[in-house]
């Protein structure tokens, strides 16, 4: 096992600390998979260190103090051994201190504009997803405890800021993947219903008879389509048009990727805007 001290002056407290598996993503390279010695001070919690050491606390699952579970508050002394752990997958940590807050009764998404090409095909997918594009951090961190939800980004001083308690940092760079990774890492899948939401504004979609919506369609439309469905919060309507099987590729291809734990739901609306 290797090991790496950092900086740390003369006479000065400092303990031990391990950070485990895709945490390391946040560390320097020098300081990945290694023993880290980092400062203590009698007024910091683990929280504290761990987030000075660049790990964003929403990103941690389970904490150990010399072996103990311990949570985000607890106060650790000098010559401590801190092991910092991300979301468990299979291990059943129940009788342990889970640090992160109980999953959201709802899945529902909150992105910023770092993952502004995510949030559309997240809303294909049939994710309840709010866009903030124009919010600063301040407020983007309210509206996700305000409003609720998870908060995703690639900024990972936004994560760190002490009112958010649910959000996930993205690693991957590409929207496609993007999606296939907050599906994964939130365990998402059987929550789809691809092709239920409006994908301007993210609102559920609602049947809508012909002759509710005949004066918004195009000429050809009105004559060859019969099958229509409206936005329940902007009003845009959908019908299957020629974007339908491009559309139905992607989604077969998002679900051919991620990891299933159940069948999605059973729903493919039409999907032409108006």
């Amino acid at each position: 096992m290797s090991t790496h001290t950092d900086e740390i002056a003369d006479g000065q407290d400092s303990l031990q600390l391990r950070v485990y598996a895709e945490l390391n993503d946040f560390l320097p390279p020098r300081s990945r998979f290694a023993e880290l010695r980092r400062p203590v001070r009698s007024h910091q919690t683990v929280k504290d260190i761990v987030e000075a050491a660049g790990i964003p606390h929403t990103e941690i699952d389970l904490l150990l103090v010399n072996g103990e579970s311990v949570d985000f508050g607890h106060r650790p002394r000098p010559g401590d051994r801190l092991a910092v752990y991300p979301v468990f997958e299979s291990l059943d940590i129940a009788a342990l201190t889970r640090v992160r807050p109980h999953p959201l009764r709802e899945p529902r998404l909150l992105v910023d504009v770092n993952l502004g090409g995510a949030a559309r095909l997240l809303r294909l997918m049939g994710l309840d997803v709010r866009c903030e594009f124009d919010a600063e951090d301040t407020q983007l961190a309210e509206i996700a405890v305000d409003d609720h939800r998870i908060l995703l980004t690639r900024d990972r001083g936004l994560l760190a800021r002490r009112i958010v308690t649910h959000g996930l940092f993205v690693r991957a760079d590409l929207p496609f993947d993007q999606v296939v990774e907050v599906i994964d890492r939130l365990d998402l899948s059987n929550c789809l219903s691809p092709l239920t939401r409006c994908l301007r504004c993210g609102a559920p979609l609602a049947d809508a008879a012909k002759t509710e919506v005949i004066d918004r369609l195009p000429p050809l439309t009105r004559r060859h389509h019969h099958t229509f469905r409206r936005c329940t919060g902007c009003g845009r309507i959908y019908w299957a048009g020629t974007h339908q099987d491009r559309l139905d590729e992607l989604v077969t291809r998002i679900l051919s990727t991620i990891r299933r734990t159940s069948p999605p739901n059973d729903a493919r609306p039409p999907d032409t805007p108006a």
